[in-house]
C-alpha cells in the first residue's frame, strides 16, 4: 500500500503489540479512549507487560485519545474488546463506538480492518453501516473494510503477533491483497487469505470454541474421577502415551477469549434458528468449575472435622491465566464468592495485579504477603511464576503446618508436596 499512514484503535493486549510491531516500519497513530492508558504509554509504561519500556522508547508511535487524528490515517486497525454481558450475550458497544469514531473522521480511500472477535457477519452487518451513517460515505466505493482476527496469546513470548500466521480478508480480492501486503510488512509467519470476511470471522470464533470444548471435556472427566477417587492427572498421563491422544488439561476457563467467543457463535446460531447444544454444554461445564472446586474444598475440610468458621483460606492468583495481569472474566472471582458464601475467611494475593485497580473495579482488598502466613488452606488458583519457582518455596511458607491443605488447581507443583490435590 503506497504512502501508508497507519492507525490502531485500542491499545490493550492486542493493539499495543501490533502498534509497536508496525512502528518499526512506519509511523503509527495509537488511539485509546482511556486517557490514563495513553499517559502511561507516553511515559513508556505498559502495565499489561506485553511490550518493554525499550520497545516503547524506540517505537515511532504517536499516542493519543483524540479520535480526530484518525483523519490522518489511510489504514486503520480496530482492536477493541468484545466481551459478553451478565446474561452471556455479545456486548459490542466498544466496537460500535470505534466504528462511530471512524465514521466521523474517515478520509476517502481508507481501509478499515477489524480484529475484535465477533460472530460471522458482524463486521459487514453492524460495523460497516455505522461507518457509512457517520461518514456519509459508501463502503466498497469511498472506503473499504476487512477483517483479520487477532491471535495474540497474552503472556506468551514465543507465539507473538509477528510469529503467528495472520488470516486476512477484505470486501473484494483487491482489498484482501492490500490488507495482506500491509500485514506482511511485520508478520514473519505470513498471511492466509480467507475467501470472505465471514469465513475469517468464523475461523476466529471456532478456534477458541474448539479449545473451550476440549477443556470442558477434561473438566467433566475431572469431576467424574474425583467421585471415583482416581487421580485425573495420572489418567491423562497414561492416556497420553497413545500417539493421537490430544493433550488438554482441566482448569478454570475465563478471560476475554476462550470463555467468551463460544457465546458469540451461539448467539449467531440461535438468531438463525439453530440451538447449539454441544457448544453451550461445554460452556456450562466450564462456568461451573469454580463452584465445583469450592465444594470439593469444603467437603474435604468437613471430612477432616474442621470448624469452617475458624479456618483461614488463602487464594493465590486472580488473573484469567498465569503470568499476565489481566483479571477480565477471571473465574477465580467465582471461586472466592462461593467460599465466602459458605462463611469462610478468604485472603487473596496476586503479585501481578494492581491493588488500587482491584479495589476500584471489584471492591476487593488485596492481602499483604505476610498476611498469607499460617493458612489452613492454600489454593493455587493461577500458577504465576513466583508461586512455583524454587519448588514452591513461597507457597510452603504460607501453610500453617503439616495438616494444612494445598490445592494446586493446575498441578503446577510436585503432586507429592504436602497434601496437595488438583483438578
Amino acid at each position: 500500500m503506497h504512502n501508508l499512514k497507519l492507525g490502531v484503535i485500542g491499545l490493550g493486549y492486542v493493539g499495543l503489540p501490533e502498534a509497536v510491531a508496525f512502528a518499526t516500519k512506519t509511523p503509527v497513530i495509537g488511539l485509546d479512549i482511556n486517557k490514563k492508558r495513553i499517559q502511561d504509554l507516553k511515559n513508556n509504561i505498559d502495565l499489561t507487560g506485553e511490550v518493554t519500556t525499550e520497545d516503547l522508547i524506540s517505537a515511532d508511535i504517536d499516542f493519543t485519545s483524540d479520535p480526530s487524528r484518525l483523519s490522518e490515517c489511510n489504514f486503520i486497525i480496530v482492536a477493541v474488546p468484545t466481551p459478553v454481558s451478565q446474561s452471556n450475550q455479545p456486548d459490542m458497544s466498544l466496537l460500535h463506538k470505534a466504528s462511530q469514531m471512524i465514521g466521523e473522521h474517515i478520509q476517502k480511500g481508507t481501509i478499515v480492518v477489524f480484529e475484535s472477535t465477533v460472530y460471522p457477519g458482524a463486521t459487514e452487518d453492524e460495523c460497516l453501516p455505522i461507518i457509512e451513517e457517520y461518514s456519509g460515505q459508501r463502503g466498497g466505493r469511498d472506503f473499504f473494510i476487512g477483517y483479520s482476527p487477532e491471535r495474540i496469546n497474552p503472556g506468551d513470548k514465543i507465539h507473538t503477533f509477528t510469529t503467528i500466521k495472520k488470516i486476512v480478508s477484505g470486501q473484494n480480492t483487491r482489498i484482501t491483497d492490500a490488507i495482506a501486503d500491509v500485514y506482511t510488512l511485520v508478520v514473519n509467519a505470513g498471511v492466509y487469505k480467507a475467501s470472505s470476511i465471514k469465513v475469517a470471522e468464523a475461523a476466529k470464533v471456532i478456534e477458541n470454541t474448539q479449545r473451550d470444548l476440549n477443556i470442558a471435556l477434561m473438566n467433566e472427566l475431572s469431576c467424574i474421577f474425583h467421585a471415583l477417587d482416581i487421580d485425573t492427572n495420572e489418567v491423562l498421563e497414561a492416556a497420553g502415551t497413545k500417539w493421537n491422544f490430544m493433550k488438554f488439561e482441566p482448569g478454570l476457563v475465563g478471560g476475554h477469549c476462550i470463555g467468551v467467543d463460544p457465546y458469540y457463535l451461539a448467539h449467531k446460531a440461535e438468531s438463525v434458528g439453530y440451538h447449539p447444544e454441544v457448544i453451550l454444554s461445554g460452556r456450562r461445564v466450564n462456568d461451573n468449575m469454580a463452584s465445583f472446586v469450592a465444594q470439593e474444598v469444603i467437603k474435604k475440610l468437613l471430612q477432616q472435622h474442621k470448624n469452617l468458621n475458624e479456618l483461614k483460606i488463602s487464594i493465590l492468583g486472580l488473573t484469567f491465566k498465569e503470568n499476565v495481569a489481566d483479571t477480565r472474566n477471571s473465574k477465580v472471582f467465582d471461586l472466592i464468592n462461593t467460599l465466602v458464601e459458605f462463611g469462610l475467611e478468604v485472603k487473596i494475593y496476586d503479585p501481578l495485579v494492581n491493588e488500587a485497580d482491584l479495589k476500584n473495579m471489584y471492591g476487593i482488598e488485596m492481602a499483604k504477603i505476610d498476611e498469607m502466613n499460617s493458612s489452613d488452606v492454600v489454593i493455587i488458583a493461577v500458577p504465576h511464576a513466583p508461586f512455583i519457582e524454587n519448588d514452591g518455596m513461597m507457597v510452603r511458607s504460607f501453610l500453617k503446618d503439616e495438616s494444612s491443605m494445598l490445592v494446586d488447581l493446575k498441578n503446577a507443583l510436585d503432586k507429592n508436596m504436602n497434601s496437595s490435590w488438583s483438578l
